[in-house]
């Protein structure tokens, strides 16, 4: 299966995958720009993609930068429709107390591509029941005596 990339901008860095058995694409900012505490920013990628049919894009957080310097992809995942031939951008936001600077070169998110599955919609009077029913935001409970039990 072949991802077909246009670089839009001569900085543009191909996205590659770091190891071979990696799931995401690095994504580099040709963007030279801050982020401050709180707020957020489209960061721009100077790519346009050509994906496979049936597929589509999620631009996913990178860990190290979320873990370092509270950096996360805004609207995670963020979804890239197999139809878009427009820029690739990401929406970073700093969740930390101080400016971050995003440099032209930084690997700022990951690309991973995955596939969709098309359903036919049927609106329906009940649906089947099940042992969960409605239980949700933490009906199930916690591990007690775990460090899950904290949260």
């Amino acid at each position: 299966m072949k991802l077909k990339i246009l670089k839009l901008n001569e900085s543009a860095i191909i996205p590659q995958y770091e190891h071979p058995n990696d799931s995401g694409l690095d994504l580099i900012s040709v963007d030279e720009l801050e982020i401050p505490p709180g707020e957020s920013r489209l960061v721009c990628t100077g790519i346009s993609i050509d994906l496979p049919q049936g597929t589509e894009a999620q631009i996913r957080p990178r860990s190290g930068l979320a873990l370092n310097h509270q950096i996360t992809v805004l609207n995670t995942p963020g979804t890239v429709d197999e139809g878009y031939r427009g820029e690739i951008g990401v929406i970073l936001i700093n969740h930390s107390k101080n400016l971050f600077k995003v440099k032209k070169g930084m690997k700022i998110a990951q690309m991973v591509i995955t596939p969709v599955i098309h359903v036919e919609v049927e609106e329906v009077d009940k649906l089947s029941h099940t042992s969960r029913g409605t239980g949700g935001f933490g009906s199930t409970g916690i591990i007690a005596n775990s460090k899950l039990a904290d949260y």
